[in-house]
Order: structure tokens, then sequence, then C-alpha cells
């Protein structure tokens, strides 16, 4: 009996050279369809679809590397990826990357700022096309070595010892806003709570704190600015305040992580006749009784303008253009009692 002869079946793979045939255009038009070139007209990108759709061409990222330099992928380094700031962010970062068949790596640098420069270079070393940062260090002359390669767009905090693109929000604004608000509501003792004022964001946002009393004639008291413990959490510093001879009826929070940590102990030292509005959003802050106003970050949009600018810079490296973009932000009034007890 015959043994049956086993057959093996391979799939015949289109080149580039065959798709730039078919299409009537030069191998290099090709590869610039495929790399989203603005300057191939309508009329050859169709061209040229057509032709990949019908040899079924599948682009070889691999050999693109090795070309280049450069991976088909781009990174994103943000604090915390559970903070549904920073996930809000990646997500639409990853959206408009996939618009372009770019890939996505993504770490977590923590919130120690030694740790930032070995969890950035984990990404650098994949050759990656660019990466967009949300700083915790306030060192970045790291990164200078790996400029001629690789783009850098500094997001929600500005970088520091380098010349680099940030997309930052309007801190400084925000928490003037905020402040006024709390002001024509009849609070003149108002007091600042963050939670790490080494940070730029936190710094601008006491500005703007500050510049929002004195405009009213207000001066600011350096006894009702606090800095919350990690350690002991906002307890100290309520207490602190409330030993103040003349005490607050307002809090201002500097950051959603000081919000959700003050809303439970001002509620469990029964202080509900106390202010509050924060910068930030954060979950429940709606639903609470008194709801909390908050100075309405987009995260979303904040992603999306930091990848605009990073495939921008990737795609004309010599282009000329601002450093920094500062987008704005939107005061949420939602406290239907913000004013103070009549003592």
């Amino acid at each position: 009996m015959t043994e049956p002869r086993l057959t093996a079946i391979v799939a015949r793979v289109s080149t580039m050279r065959e798709v730039a045939a078919l299409a009537g255009v030069s191998g290099k038009t090709v590869s610039r369809v495929i790399n989203d070139d603005r300057y191939v007209s309508a009329e050859v990108r169709e061209r040229v679809q057509r032709a990949i759709a019908e040899l079924a061409y599948v682009p070889n990222m691999l050999s693109q590397t090795f070309r280049t330099g450069r991976d088909n992928a781009i990174g994103v380094a943000v604090p915390d990826l559970a903070d549904p700031f920073f996930g809000a962010v990646v997500q639409a970062v990853t959206e408009r990357a996939r618009e372009r068949s770019v890939a996505v790596l993504i770490t977590s640098l923590g919130s120690r700022p030694q740790d930032e420069q070995p969890a950035a270079e984990s990404l650098l070393r994949r050759h990656i096309a660019g990466l967009i940062v949300a700083p915790t260090s306030d060192d970045h002359r790291y990164l200078q070595p790996w400029r001629a390669g690789t783009a850098f767009v500094f997001i929600d905090r500005p970088p520091r010892h380098l010349a680099a693109d940030a997309v930052v929000q309007d801190d400084a604004g925000g928490a003037r806003a905020a402040v006024e608000h709390l002001l024509a509501n009849g609070h003149r003792r108002i007091a600042f709570i963050g939670w790490d004022l080494t940070l730029t964001t936190i710094q601008h946002r006491r500005d703007g704190y500050r510049a929002a009393l004195r405009s009213a004639g207000v001066p600011p008291d350096h006894r009702l600015e606090r800095v919350l413990d990690p350690a002991v959490g906002p307890s100290a510093a309520l207490a602190a305040l409330s030993e103040v001879a003349d005490p607050p009826t307002a809090i201002f929070s500097a950051d959603s992580q000081t919000s959700i940590a003050l809303v439970p102990e001002l509620h469990a030292r029964r202080n509900r006749g106390l202010a509050l509005v924060s910068f930030g959003d954060f979950p429940m802050a709606a639903a609470l009784r008194p709801s909390v106003s908050v100075v309405d970050q987009d995260p979303a949009a904040l992603g999306d303008a930091a990848a605009e600018r990073l495939f921008t810079r990737v795609d004309h490296p010599t282009r000329r253009l601002r450093r920094q973009i500062v987008m704005p932000v939107r005061l949420q009034v939602r406290q239907s009692s913000a004013r103070p007890r009549v003592r």
C-alpha cells in the first residue's frame, strides 16, 4: 500500500516592489503611503492602497526597524496606571496611535523620583520612535543621549534641564477660578491643602490660590497652607487648621488624591459645613451631599494633544514649533450651599 504524500502549502508573500509595479509608482511612494505621509496625493494613495489590498501585502515592520533604526512604536510613561486621570490619558494616546497602526508600549513610573530614569530607559532601549512621559523627577538630563533618534513630549508637568515639548494644563488659572468661586460665596478664610509641593503643578496651583486671595484684598495666611503627610493622611493637617485662631470655612484641595483623602475625614469629623473645592474630579464627587465642586481637567484632550505633537515631531523633526501647549481647565460648580456658616 502506497504511503499518502504530505504536500506542504506555502502561501506566497507579496513584496513592496510588486505593490509599486501594480500601482505604477516607486517603492519609495509605497513606503510613504504605508507611513501615512501627508504629501502623497489622494489619487496616488488610493492606487497604492488598492494594490496593497489586491496583493494582500503585509509591510515587513521588522525590516523597517533595521532600516530606520526605530521601531513602529511609541512609549507612554505615567506615574500610576491605576489613576483614572492617567488611564484616560493613555487611552487617548492609544486611540490616536491606532489610527496610524502604531503600537504603544506603556510603563508605570511610580511615585519615587529615582524610579523614573530606569523605567523610561527600559522603553527607550526598544528603539521606540517617541516617548510621552508624565515626569516624577526634577532632572531630565538623562534623556539627552536619546534625543538623536527619539521624539519626546512631556505631559502634565514640563521637563527640567531639558528642552522638549510639553502639554500642560492651566494650573494657576484653574486654582484661581476655584478660589474666586469660594470668595464670591462669602469665604475669606480659605485653606490650601496638597500632597507634594515639590511638583510644579502643585506650586502653580498654590500660586493661583494666593493670586485670587490678593485680588480680593485678602492677605494669604501661611498658617492655612498645609502639605499632607502620606504616613498620617489629612488628620494632622485638619487638626492644625482647627487650632488656628480664625479657622478656615473652606478648603481648596490642590489635587484629586488630596480630595479623596479629605472627604471621609471631613465627614468623620462632622465638618459638613466646611466647603471644599477640588482641583481635579474624583469618583463620587458629584454624588456626595453636599456634592463637591471641581476644577474639571480633560485628560483625554491632554493625551490627544500630546499624541498629535509627538507624531508631528516624528514626521517633521526639524519643524519649528512652540515648545509648550497649555490646555484650558473649567470650574464645574456643584455645591448648592457653599456659603460659610454664621458663627
